[in-house]
């Protein structure tokens, strides 16, 4: 006998809700292996590779790839051996998806629930399926229930009507069209055209010997929709799972979170020069900046925090999360205790994070949490920005490229590469001068450099 298995959407996390199928590595109807990757399916952050448990056959796919499918909804099926289609569609028929919310189930006892009364309704009675699934659920009977739908069909919005709580008569006032008017129309349509400014005398009625009903008024009132012009050339692309979630996050972050921002320009030539001097491969400079921040995370810990509701969480060690650029969107992998590692150190762990950021395996505690965020736009050639902070930490620092300006170097005037820093901040944990006071501290470890060793 055939063994069907449903293959459905995974869950990862207590967050995630949903998944998108980027790709299937293995045919319909194509036999495989224990271990064999199946497909890679595409989370807020990263991809996933689902391996096959044991040996088997897909004998069918659901969901193609670029779809995005809530967790536990079915995505394949599974079998040991070739099953023919009518056992196939037999099982998709009767899947139901598992509950996998996190409601909140309050224990009731059973004697508090009250029984519903138990209704029958007549297989000839002209109802929506899910008018006649609210009804029944409700306990009403439906038998004086005038449907709204075409041909007299009860729909779930009468149900709806009829399971709300009656409200009190209130005295709207007289009809402001007089009843005597020449013009045949019903009172309601009477009272929509006040309220719309539309002339009854232009319409042409469509009710019973052309009277004029509610719905030519409403018509009358609703401008003619512009139609959507195209360009043939637009291609338009739909957004993916990971860019859906970084634009609500990012969206909500702005709109809740007070910003304020701190801005101060440091020298970037001493730097530089020690970076140019080494031997062997050189860190970056902004291997150089995780570090700088780091330290000046421990030196201001008020800086160093994630904000929790009315909780501020501060942290022993700095975990800087780094902004960094995929096609997909942008990842902040996060250098954990940075404060502790050496740049060689950093560099080294940046480079591992980096690559697997833009291939979508980070793990998990890879790319959440973190104390502190940096975006550095100077490969990019942009001299200066401001962030958005990526709750629940409670700062995060943009750093533009290093350009020559003139500076005041013990009263004499230079001319050095100097970097334009901005810090945005949570202004409901972190004070002005907290931020003042990190980026002060952010200030002499990046122009004395030697500290950084």
């Amino acid at each position: 006998m055939v063994k069907l298995n449903p293959f459905t959407m995974p869950k990862w996390g207590i967050e995630m809700a949903e998944g998108t199928i980027a790709e299937w590595m293995v045919a319909e109807n194509a036999p495989f292996t224990r271990g064999t990757v199946l497909t890679l399916i595409e989370t807020d952050k990263i991809t996933n590779e689902i391996e096959a448990e044991a040996d088997g056959r897909l004998v069918r796919i659901l969901a193609q790839p670029g779809e995005t499918h809530a967790v536990g909804a079915l995505l394949a099926v599974f079998s040991d051996s070739e099953a023919s289609a009518s056992e196939i569609d037999a099982l998709i028929a009767g899947f139901r998806p598992a509950n996998t919310s996190f409601e909140d189930k309050t224990d009731i006892k059973p004697a508090e629930i009250a029984p519903k009364p138990a209704v029958s309704i007549p297989d000839s009675t002209q109802i929506s399926p899910q008018a006649r699934a609210k009804a029944e659920a409700a306990g009403l009977d439906v038998s004086q229930i005038t449907g709204s739908g075409e041909g007299g069909r009860i729909t779930a919005q009468d149900i709806d009507q009829a399971l709300a709580p009656a409200k009190a008569a209130a005295l709207k006032g007289p009809l402001p069209n007089s009843p005597d008017s020449p013009v045949a129309a019903s009172p309601m349509a009477r009272r929509l055209a006040q309220i719309h400014s539309v002339a009854l005398e232009r319409l042409t009625g469509t009710g019973p010997r052309g009277r004029i009903t509610k719905a030519d008024v409403l018509a009358a009132a609703t401008p003619a929709p512009v139609p959507q012009v195209i360009d043939s050339e637009v291609e338009i692309l739909p957004m993916s799972s990971m860019r859906r979630t970084i634009a609500r996050r990012l969206t909500e972050a702005k709109s809740t979170i007070p910003h304020f921002y701190v801005r101060r320009r440091v020298r970037a030539d001493r730097l530089m020069a020690l970076r140019k001097a080494l031997t062997g491969p050189k860190p970056s400079i902004n291997d150089y900046l995780i570090k700088a921040c780091a330290l000046a995370l421990i030196e201001v810990p008020q800086v160093n925090i994630q904000l929790h509701g009315n909780n501020i969480h501060r942290f022993p060690h700095a975990d800087v999360a780094v902004a960094v650029a995929t096609e997909k969107g942008l990842v902040t992998p996060i250098v954990s205790a940075a404060d502790t590692r050496s740049v060689a150190e950093i560099a080294d762990m940046m480079q591992g994070l980096a690559q697997r950021a833009r291939t979508g395996r980070l793990a998990a505690e890879e790319f959440r949490g973190g104390s502190f965020s940096l975006s550095n736009l100077g490969s990019f050639g942009v001299e200066q920005f401001d962030a958005i902070i990526n709750p629940p930490q409670g700062a995060i620092l943009a750093v533009g490229a290093a350009r020559p300006e003139p500076i005041d170097d013990d009263g004499a005037i230079r001319i050095v590469p100097v970097l334009h820093l901005s810090l945005s901040c949570d202004h409901r944990a972190i004070d002005g001068a907290d931020a003042g006071r990190f980026m002060a501290a952010l200030a002499r470890l990046i122009e004395s450099p030697q500290l950084l060793a």
